[in-house]
């Protein structure tokens, strides 16, 4: 199908709206490039050689994907209900679903340290049950699994919402069950869908700041994450340390949004 052709006032519209693209990305390079020109190569080893900095490290790692692996175990079938099934309240389920996203990230922090320290559910879990999660490191996960969860939920009842019911309608005539439709036909049309809201519920748990200074602190070598580690090193006066973590950070999460779009563009040839 051939394009129509363009007048000068199309051309003139194309090259306003363009100019706002190049206006905000040549800002948001600025910043990146400005906060590589500003470390130095000790900042670099010190990031690299650091026992603390790498313990942080490894805690963002392991406790990022345990989050994920618990927020996928929980968006499947969460995001299969809201996508599927009818029942009562389900429209508030559906908005509770999105609460913490729009939380302040404090919110989050603040209420699950009140929940295990002042109300009598919260202290039988700790006291009675034996799990700590205050200032321990069971609790990051905790905290990043509240915030981040609903992420891959979402994500998870969009990818449903995308897949025909016709398809899951003809493999229950065919003599599936509803498990089978589910397993056979609805997940596997909705797993590109599903990976993305992973990896973005990941680069969200690893990059998490605010609630884990309020509900679990950061204690070096114990509770202590990159995230965190940036704040630590600037609150001393090492900020060349303090942005070379954050470039980190932000390698981390460029590098996840651009596995997300390869994700959601192989999605989109497959359908």
């Amino acid at each position: 199908m051939n394009s129509p052709v363009k007048g000068w006032r199309d051309r003139v519209f194309d090259a306003a709206v363009f100019f706002f693209v190049c206006v905000f990305v040549v800002f948001v390079l600025i910043l990146i490039v400005s906060d590589v020109f500003y470390i130095n190569k000790k900042a670099v080893v010190t990031v690299l050689t650091s026992r603390f900095i790498i313990h942080a490290l490894w805690m963002s790692i392991w406790t990022s994907f345990s989050t994920t692996f618990i927020s996928l175990l929980f968006a499947v079938p969460v995001g299969y209900a809201l996508s599927r099934l009818r029942f009562p309240g389900r429209i508030l389920a559906d908005a509770i679903v999105d609460l913490p996203i729009v939380f302040p990230p404090l919110v989050v922090g603040l209420t699950l340290l009140v929940f295990f320290s002042q109300t009598s559910i919260g202290r039988w879990i700790q006291d009675d049950l034996g799990l700590e999660f205050v200032f321990q490191p069971k609790g990051i996960v905790l905290c990043q699994f509240v915030a981040a969860a609903s992420l891959a939920i979402r994500s998870s009842n969009t990818a449903f919402n995308d897949v025909s019911r016709r398809y899951e309608n003809v493999a229950l005539t065919l003599g599936c069950t509803r498990l089978g439709s589910f397993w056979r036909v609805s997940l596997p049309l909705a797993r590109n869908g599903i990976i993305a809201g992973g990896i973005l519920t990941w680069a969200r748990a690893f990059g998490l700041f605010g609630p884990l200074m309020i509900f679990v602190g950061s204690f070096r070598g114990r509770t202590e994450v990159l995230s965190t580690t940036i704040f630590l090193e600037q609150s001393v006066g090492n900020l060349e340390v303090a942005l070379a973590v954050a470039l980190l950070l932000i390698f981390v999460a460029l590098l996840a949004i651009t596995i997300i779009r390869l994700v959601g563009g192989s999605a989109l040839v497959k359908r």
